[in-house]
């Protein structure tokens, strides 16, 4: 079996917002082996603005996991660590999107990667620039770095 390279986006608003993230990526082994971790930042809620705001980061790995494979287990580890369901774009314990897996381009109804939404969202292209910036995204052909130039990041702010 080959390792496959994966990048995640980890989020959390609600309860100790720094130890939900310490405990996701201290939970993701051994289906993610851990190379790389952005740094954490502070931003504003995104879709529901009436809630808390969020600790945002970025992590990459290595994972010897299909992406829908991956995809389930990430699931079934937010829900044991607390995560309950709620309204879309809610508030959450913690959350964790598969962003890239390798360049795959992948669409399936549960599933569609690269993350059909990182390119919008300054919360999620901030603290991947730290980790990628020359990354290029396989569908749109522009680099992080790039695509961060495009989106507004007000209210993204690094946190500690």
């Amino acid at each position: 079996m080959s390792t496959n390279t994966v990048t995640l986006a980890l989020g959390t608003n609600l309860g100790n917002r720094p130890g939900n993230l310490r405990a996701a990526i201290a939970a993701l082994p051994p289906a993610v082996t851990v190379q790389k971790q952005s740094f954490i930042y502070e931003t504003l809620p995104w879709g529901v603005i009436d809630q808390p705001s969020f600790l945002n980061m970025v992590i990459t790995g290595e994972t010897l996991q299909k992406p829908q494979e991956l995809l389930k287990n990430l699931k079934e580890l937010e829900t044991h660590l607390g995560r309950v369901p709620s309204i879309h774009y809610g508030p959450r314990k913690i959350d964790i999107d598969i962003l890239f897996y390798d360049d795959l381009i992948f669409d399936s109804p549960d599933l569609i990667l690269p993350h059909p939404h990182l390119h919008e969202r300054a919360f999620v292209l901030v603290p991947l620039a730290d980790l990628a910036p020359e990354q290029i995204h396989p569908v749109l052909g522009k680099t992080i770095r790039q695509l961060l130039a495009e989106v507004e990041t007000t209210g993204v702010t690094r946190y500690g």
